[in-house]
């Protein structure tokens, strides 16, 4: 009997260790369990947020280039010869800053070389617009003053050749005061616009 009870004791004894570790292992896959599922799950970057944005390697142009025309007798009749005027970029602020000064510049007239203008002395830019493929220009009533015919078809030229500068297959409205140009000058030059580099030299051959 006595060697039964202390069977039992031991039994008992082994029952409650190994209850123990039980108990000691489940609170253990408990605890990893529960920092398991407290532990911050990793996600996956977002695309371009680790990716710092880059500032474009191209520079503008400091400057732009376009072409005042002027007169230039030559053999048998009058050339329209091209100037190059620069314009900074610093400048350029209005949608057509390049294209008015190349205006003002032919309005103000050659200021070295041989070649000539026939516009009047005077002239002033009223407005410029260009949009597209068209540009118009409205220029003083100066414009229509002086001058024969030849004179009058040698001006128009500068204005269309110098107003399609940046755009040579643009299409030219040239207005006086606000109003199209119709009929230039005494001796009735009818314009027929709007007027292109194409249309100018073959129906007002210089």
């Amino acid at each position: 009997m006595k060697d039964q009870q202390g069977s039992n004791r031991i039994s008992s004894g082994i029952i409650a260790a190994v209850a123990a570790a039980v108990v000691a292992v489940g609170g253990g896959v408990a605890w990893l369990t529960a920092q398991s599922n407290n532990a911050p799950t990793p996600t996956k970057p977002s695309q371009g947020i680790d990716q710092p944005v880059q500032p474009s390697t191209r520079q503008p142009a400091n400057e732009q280039t376009a072409n005042v025309y002027w007169l230039r007798p030559n053999d048998k009749n009058i050339a329209l010869v091209p100037q190059p005027v620069r314009v900074a970029r610093a400048t350029a602020v209005r949608p057509n800053q390049v294209l008015e000064t190349a205006l003002q510049s032919l309005l103000a007239g050659p200021t070295e070389g041989t070649d000539s203008t026939t516009i009047p002395k005077g002239t002033k830019l009223l407005g410029l617009k260009a949009d597209n493929d068209e540009v118009r220009v409205n220029l003083s009533e100066e414009f229509t003053s002086g001058g024969g015919s030849a004179s009058m078809i040698g001006r128009v030229g500068q204005v269309v050749y110098t107003a399609t500068t940046l755009n040579p297959k643009a299409k030219v409205y040239i207005d006086v005061n606000g109003k199209p140009l119709d009929v230039l000058g005494g001796e009735g030059v009818e314009l027929q616009q709007p007027l292109t580099r194409e249309s100018f030299d073959k129906n007002y051959p210089l």
